[in-house]
């Protein structure tokens, strides 16, 4: 069916060449996107409650994108960041700034299918991960959105070149605000965006992505520092299947390597039972450990271990194989537990006591 002929699919007016890419690549807005939206263009601070897989990081990035397509048509865009992401994982970058690609891929095409030129907006990532040269070019020519961490966002405030790119910025979004709402990076995160809104000579749109919490508004204060700030929760309680596994052997404050080769062999038997294992731990030690032990029992192929101090290349290579289905089980630390686009997991095993309840439901 014609875009055109479907008025009542988007609450607010988008270019017809993102219509044309959703409308073809989804069936329809999810609920989260659609109330999203109708605060966005209203009001300058919005925090998105939802699920995981409910699609409000989309939510919050399509009327981003949409401003800057539209940009691009009347006028072009100048070599600036318009649009900052910033979320608690670098993982979660990397796999957003994948994401990314498609929406922006897609809606070229469709504008060069109706005979206009492309848009030329520019994504790119910065991380502890991201290599000298790549951050150079960045300094040279800006992405006009940008992902990052609170760390490296902490780190381009501190520099003229990093503060050049980010004065003309528009928009903010903050991803798993709930991960940094109670903690220092949290609060170191609240100065920066308050440098942001001195920098800029309008203080950009906030927009929070945050997980179901109880009460909400604690979080939408910080995102918005006690200001005003619209809320859209359309969260909801998931069916769990969620049951607690003890060793035959009696448990002790130090495992005895018998108890240890019961484990193993217990979570060898359901790691065959399923498609695919994600097995959170505690410490990158005992990741590394249990890694190999399940690698030496399944093969060298079929699991492998991911955490922080593991080299960039490493864990991107993990979180690939992961997505695609080419491993059995992936043993990760906290590195894992925010949000990415992991594919097929049908199996979620924490070992050990996790840091608290929420931990281990944001980790299920």
């Amino acid at each position: 069916m014609p875009v055109d002929n479907l008025p009542n699919l988007f609450p607010v007016e988008f270019h017809p060449a993102l219509r044309r890419w959703f409308t073809t690549t989804f069936e329809t807005p999810t609920p989260v996107q659609t109330a999203a939206w109708r605060e966005i263009v209203r009001q300058p601070r919005v925090l998105i409650a939802a699920p995981t897989g409910s699609g409000k990081t989309l939510a919050a990035f399509l009327c981003a994108i949409n401003d800057l397509v539209v940009q691009s048509r009347h006028g072009g865009l100048e070599d600036r960041v318009y649009v900052l992401y910033v979320s608690p994982l670098k993982a979660l970058s990397n796999d957003i700034e994948k994401n990314l690609q498609a929406p922006l891929e897609g809606i070229g095409e469709e504008l060069l299918a109706a005979g206009m030129p492309a848009h030329s907006i520019r994504a790119a990532v910065r991380t502890g991960d991201t290599p000298a040269g790549e951050r150079a070019k960045m300094a040279r020519q800006p992405p006009h959105i940008l992902v990052t961490t609170p760390e490296s966002l902490y780190l381009l405030l501190t520099s003229a070149s990093g503060r050049n790119m980010l004065a003309g910025l528009s928009t903010v979004i903050v991803d798993e605000i709930h991960a940094l709402a109670g903690n220092k990076r949290g609060s170191h995160l609240s100065l920066s965006l308050a440098r942001l809104d001195a920098l800029c000579h309008h203080a950009p749109t906030r927009i929070g992505l945050s997980a179901t919490q109880k009460p909400i508004e604690r979080i939408a204060d910080y995102l918005c520092g006690g200001l005003e700030c619209a809320i859209v929760d359309t969260g909801h309680k998931r069916h769990m299947d969620i049951c607690i596994e003890l060793p035959e052997s009696p448990l002790a404050p130090v495992l005895a390597n018998e108890v240890w080769e019961e484990l193993y062999e217990k979570l060898v038997a359901y790691i065959l039972e399923h498609r695919t294992t994600l097995i959170f731990v505690n410490t990158r030690r005992l990741a590394e450990r249990l890694a190999r032990h399940l690698a030496e029992r399944l093969g060298e192929d079929a699991v492998t271990a991911h955490h922080g101090s593991l080299s960039r290349t490493h864990r991107l290579q993990a979180e690939q194989a992961l997505k695609s289905g080419q491993l059995k089980a992936l043993v990760a630390t906290a590195s894992l537990e925010l949000g990415i686009d992991i594919g097929h997991v049908d199996l979620v095993c924490q070992m050990g006591t996790p840091g608290s309840i929420s931990a281990l439901l944001q980790r299920i």
